[in-house]
């Protein structure tokens, strides 16, 4: 048997995108590195093995539109609004800076204004999942500095959306119809480039319209219909399907790029009570197709280009961590904000990532962005993410040794010690409990939620830990104390006063982070009784290893309560009390 050119980049692909992004993971630095490794291994400016670079850039078209309709998903107008009055003007001015530096490299270079233009726009957006990684390790998405960074992010991912849309519209009045692709309706008529721009926002309009009015109505009774049929299979074919489908559409009947039609795709169904479930269903396939996209984007990176060019790529370099990162901690320190927060919003957004790359190969493909401008954007982007911890890292240190983050402690503090509690870092949003005799629940869904409940209603002091949104929401209204972040990180456990509490409960149904859990607690407190969730006897093992006091299978217990009924002599008696755990 014969492997064909697919199988041999999937494996290729894929195989060394585990290895190098692992090693990655084990350097403490982003596995889209790794990613981007693998993919110029697997390159033609490297020895070796050659992939298929037609085949990788369909693969990488499929990982755009599945990466969008994730940002899509995850858009939230109301973290937005919550901080739109510096967001909004302050990413605006920060891209107009990052543009106009990029389009100022380009002039010295002798590209063309078009040229220098996406590649100003390239080098002004930061990185999403980098961005979103560093304040999770850090445990600021919750706080002010984080709601500011994000809602930043989302603007500009918004720009950029809109800046794919526009460029090929450019490129068409500029250069005319690229060859072998069909001549639009507008390249019939001479309407300049700005009666181009103008015909591209009206078809953008109308896809807009056509998804508010269709697209808001037909996509969640799908996605409803296809969840009450109880098949995960189907629903997960069903979410695939309306993100693949809805981008075809808005590129064969109106036009737009694919990346705008997945991002609305995601948008309107984000706001269905289903989108949390159709983002943890798509997972798996957004991640594989990313990290596809991504060795796709390595294939393309000449790293030549750091000995030929070293000049021009540190001019790169210094507007993605110095230029952007100034104008953004000066329009920071503009509305006031402390010297720790602007440090902060400017070490986060000192790095790009999958825009870039999107933006870059888009520019070349249209013949408007040299290759050497691609290269910049590519090794700009490598170089960015390994610094950027570093600079986060700089940051930190700056934070705690200045006067300003000398703050007093914020209150809700453990149990009086002889010695006073170090100062909280300012602006985390993680307060230690005071709780003592208190019961710990992990995971606020449905099977937190009933115990939760319960616990509740037996009088018991309970403290809930959850990161999601409408869980927090939930254990906020039925009267529990809070501690918002993953249990799996030690500092959140740490706050919930295990040594003061009297049984941990892991409802979590993930059993790898529910083991993580159990094991930290059982550190923290050997004595702790541990009540933990299965759905297998394999989980049951590995939960018991991580040191669970007692395991309880959803299934078993079902079958054991159905076999109780069969026994019982004159048919099914009433529930008893519960009993305790």
């Amino acid at each position: 048997m014969h492997h064909g050119p697919l199988i041999a980049i999937l494996v290729a692909g894929l195989g060394l995108a585990f290895v190098f992004g692992a090693l990655a993971h084990k350097l403490r630095i982003s596995p889209l590195v790794g990613y981007l490794v693998a993919g110029i291994a697997v390159g033609p400016f490297t020895p070796g093995f050659v992939a298929d670079q037609n085949l990788a850039n369909e693969l990488a078209e499929i990982g755009v539109i599945l990466l969008m309709f994730g940002v899509g998903l995850h858009f939230s107008l109301k973290d937005l609004l919550s901080v739109r009055a510096i967001a909004v003007p302050g990413a605006l001015v920060q891209i107009a800076v990052a543009t106009l530096l990029g389009m100022g490299l380009g002039y010295l270079m002798g590209w063309t204004w078009v040229a220098g233009l996406v590649f100003g726009l390239a080098l002004s957006v930061a990185s999403t999942v980098v961005l979103l990684r560093s304040l999770q390790e850090r445990r600021l998405v919750q706080t002010e500095k984080g709601k500011i960074a994000v809602g930043w992010l989302i603007v500009e991912d918004l720009a950029m959306v809109l800046a794919l849309v526009m460029i090929p519209a450019v490129a068409d009045a500029l250069n005319g119809a690229r060859p072998g692709v069909a001549a639009p309706w507008s390249s019939q008529f001479d309407l300049g480039l700005w009666g181009v721009l103008g015909f591209t926002l009206m078809k953008v309009v109308a896809f807009i319209a056509f998804m508010l009015v269709v697209g808001r109505r037909v996509i969640p009774w799908i996605l409803h219909w296809v969840a009450h049929t109880g098949s995960r299979e189907l629903f997960r074919l069903a979410v695939l399907a309306v993100a693949l489908g809805v981008a075809f559409i808005a590129a064969a009947l109106f036009g737009v790029s694919f990346a705008l039609g997945a991002f609305f795709a995601g948008m309107i169904l984000s706001e269905s009570p289903l989108s949390q479930r159709a983002a943890e269903e798509s997972l798996p396939l957004r991640d594989a197709f990313a990290v596809l996209f991504f060795v796709s984007v390595g294939m393309l990176f000449d790293p030549a280009i750091l000995l030929r060019a070293p000049g021009p790529l540190l001019a790169t370099l210094a507007i993605i961590l110095v230029g952007k990162s100034l104008a953004a901690w000066l329009i920071m320190r503009a509305y006031g904000k402390s010297n720790g927060v602007a440090l902060t919003i400017s070490a986060s957004l000192a790095q790009i990532g999958e825009f870039s790359f999107i933006l870059a190969g888009l520019g070349v493909s249209l013949a408007i962005l040299p290759a050497q401008a691609r290269d910049l954007i590519l090794a700009g982007a490598i170089l960015s993410i390994l610094l950027n911890p570093v600079l986060f890292a700089l940051v930190d240190r700056f934070a705690v040794e200045s006067p300003s983050a000398k703050q007093k402690p914020r209150p809700g503090l453990v149990e009086p010690e002889p010695a006073p509690p170090p100062p909280m870092p300012p602006d985390v949003d993680i307060v230690p409990t005071t709780l003592s005799g208190h019961m710990v629940v992990v995971g606020y869904g449905r099977v937190g939620t009933l115990l939760g409940a319960g616990l509740l209603a037996r009088g018991e002091k309970l403290l809930v830990i959850e990161e999601q949104p409408e869980a927090v929401a939930a254990a906020r209204r039925d009267g529990a104390e809070l501690l918002i972040g993953n249990a799996a990180d030690p500092a959140v456990l740490a706050a919930s006063g295990l040594a003061r509490a009297r049984r941990l409960f892991v409802a979590i149904p993930q059993s790898f982070e529910a083991g993580q859990v159990c094991e930290q607690a059982q550190r923290d407190n050997p004595a702790l009784p541990i009540v933990a969730r299965a759905h297998s006897d394999a989980e049951v093992a590995h939960l018991t290893r991580c040191g669970a006091t007692l395991t309880i299978m959803g299934e078993a217990e079902i079958a054991r309560a159905m076999l109780a009924l069969c026994q019982a002599p004159d048919g099914p008696q009433p529930e008893s009390e519960p009993q305790p755990t």
